[in-house]
């Protein structure tokens, strides 16, 4: 059995996180202003930005993937294969509690 109300725990536990991660991004963006720390060097201000892009992106869709799992607790399917509709095997939760599928 899943403990529903520890796995939503985790999971805002998570999300904050990532949102401090977002945020600080963020804040140094604004501190350091645009990119272009390389004196001009355009290939790697280019290189700095799509990085940055990146990880800007990942950390969007780990917050998306946390706000699946959220749904699904409220809708009382967390924890069961998305693929499959088996459940998912508690180690893998505790693990990545946003897990939509088991490890095969």
């Amino acid at each position: 059995m899943i403990d529903l109300e520890h796995a939503r725990k985790r999971l805002l536990e998570e999300r904050a996180h990532l949102e401090r991660q977002l945020g600080d991004i963020e804040h140094e963006r604004n501190h350091d202003g645009p990119i272009d720390m390389l004196g001009g060097d355009a290939a790697a201000d280019t290189t700095m930005a799509t990085n940055e892009l990146n990880l800007r992106s990942d950390l969007a869709h780990s917050i998306a993937e946390v706000d699946a799992a959220l749904h699904r607790i409220d809708l009382g399917t967390y924890g069961l294969d998305e693929e499959t509709g088996d459940p998912i095997d508690p180690e893998r939760l505790d693990a990545v509690p946003a897990a939509r599928t088991n490890v095969r």
